[in-house]
């Protein structure tokens, strides 16, 4: 006998849907728009989204392609870079759609080569965000070469977050797809305008998926799927009903001829089938009773939104089933769903 589970809509607090001009942005909008409420949309696009100007004709180019009838809303964001103005920031608040600003570190990430060279350097523009209220959404790896790619995430926290809480104690932060037990106990540790997301890989999988038996590159993201005793701390967390850890994707749709070659580019694109996923991961963890909290309520909470209203139905069935093995996308495109291996129980029916 199938199971029925209805849970508030939920929303996705980090999500990339790149853009149209290759079909990514069609794909990503229709997997999201289906199920999720709203999203928080990183703006590391080329050019990257660095005033309201542009976020607000991204905007536009999102909605426009929305189903006829949906009521997805997408919450924008900029991109800090050194220049990033407080006058810029201001402008952010004032036109309401923008709800964050991005912080990549340069270089750590895809797309991230305009990002911030020194966290000095923006400190008017975060003296801005903290006075106005906007939340700070930190990519938290270091890109010091000397640092082991394992190791980026628990540096980062000491060298950068540490010290910038200390010096702006009231800004909103999200730390973004954290991956270790170090940046878990971190977000527990901290004051309540500390928040961070957990994407559904690496709840459901470790750095041994990505290595054991050869390199599988459609498991590669940043930061890098980490030992097992930090899925552990992960999947703690998400389960464990604190409201400061809350459902962020970080989807990203990369086309096949990216991801499979000699230097493979990094992101997992679980859209399709998002909160199937979590739930899988939920329930794996013994804790479907906490999904509804996790993917619908904390995140919302936290940015200072009312939650969504209306209801979603998942039903588990007894027969597993798989994502496609490719998704045509664009002229002679394809995205690769993730992960291709793991049999999922739960769909979206309602």
């Amino acid at each position: 006998m199938s199971q029925m589970l209805t849970i508030t809509r939920p929303d996705d607090w980090h999500l990339h849907l790149r853009d149209v001009n290759d079909g990514r942005l069609q794909t990503v909008v229709n997997d999201t728009a289906k199920v999720m409420g709203r999203a928080i949309v990183m703006p590391n696009l080329k050019p990257a989204i660095v005033t309201v100007a542009q976020a607000s004709s991204y905007r536009d180019r999102i909605l426009s392609l929305l189903p006829a009838g949906s009521k997805f809303e997408p919450l924008m964001t900029l991109y800090l870079t050194d220049k990033t103005s407080p006058s810029e920031i201001k402008l952010a608040k004032e036109s309401g759609f923008v709800k964050a600003v991005k912080y990549y570190p340069a270089g750590a990430t895809t797309n991230s080569e305009d990002g911030v060279t020194d966290i000095k350097k923006v400190y008017p523009a975060l003296e801005e965000m903290q006075s106005l209220g906007i939340p700070l959404l930190v990519h938290g790896e270091v890109v010091d070469p000397s640092v082991d790619v394992f190791d980026r995430e628990a540096v980062f926290i000491d060298r950068v977050l540490q010290p910038l809480i200390l010096d702006l104690s009231e800004m909103k932060v999200v730390v973004e797809h954290v991956t270790t037990r170090e940046a878990v106990q971190f977000v527990i540790d901290a004051s309540d305008n500390i928040g961070a997301t957990i994407t559904v890989q690496h709840l459901l999988y470790n750095r041994n998926a990505m290595l054991v038996g050869g390199i599988r590159p459609h498991f590669y993201c940043l930061p890098v799927l980490k030992r097992d005793i930090h899925q552990e701390a992960l999947i703690a967390a998400a389960t464990s009903g604190n409201k400061k850890f809350f459902l962020g994707s970080d989807s990203a749709p990369h086309f096949l001829t990216l991801k499979e070659n000699s230097c493979g580019c990094a992101g997992c694109y679980t859209a399709m089938a998002a909160i199937e996923l979590y739930a899988t991961a939920f329930e794996k963890a013994g804790a479907i009773d906490k999904l509804e909290g996790f993917a619908s309520f904390y995140g919302a909470d936290f940015y200072g939104l009312p939650r969504n209203t209306d209801k979603i139905t998942l039903e588990r069935s007894a027969t597993p089933r798989q994502l496609p093995r490719s998704i045509p996308c664009g002229r002679d495109n394809f995205i690769v769903p993730f992960p291709q291996e793991t049999d999922i129980y739960w769909k979206l029916v309602g």
